[in-house]
């Protein structure tokens, strides 16, 4: 066999064409995705984890909203995330899992024993991609937290 610009000749003297990847060609084809891969990844995982934390936030907030509404018709804040909403502080938040809707966070409320003062958390889910994002928290003052930071 004889080689000529990716002919081969038989020894009949008919060319015949060669299609394919050679080895290398395709080791270089995986290196190059693996790169790819390795920048992609983390990066596509830091923003699950943002939109993650930033859906949790706004459901601090809209319990923040409910919590002031139960406080007009109460002049207390409720003491429950998991029991039905009724407007009133003898009932809850309406968060029957306890959890956020995506399920990443576990909700809880500590009000004062005059319940006037309140704070809602949301703490990651160890087992889930959240697990080291850190606590956020909003307190019927104002204050947001995400860990030591403000949000």
């Amino acid at each position: 066999m004889n080689r000529e610009s990716g002919r081969v000749r038989t020894l009949e003297g008919h060319r015949q064409v060669q299609h394919g990847f050679t080895l290398i060609e395709m080791m270089i084809t995986v290196v190059v995705l693996a790169l790819i891969a390795a920048v992609a990844y983390p990066s596509y995982t830091r923003y699950v984890v943002r939109a993650n934390r930033q859906a949790a936030q706004t459901e601090l907030v809209q319990m923040a909203n409910l919590q002031e509404k139960i406080y007009l018709n109460s002049n207390a804040y409720s003491a429950s995330v998991t029991t039905a909403y009724d407007g009133t502080s003898a009932g809850g938040l309406g968060k029957t899992s306890g959890l956020t809707s995506d399920g990443k966070y576990t909700l809880t409320v500590s009000p004062t024993t005059s319940g006037q003062i309140f704070t809602l958390t949301a703490t990651p889910v160890t087992t889930g991609t959240q697990a080291n994002d850190g606590v956020i928290s909003i307190t019927s003052t104002g204050i947001k937290t995400w860990g030591t930071s403000t949000w």
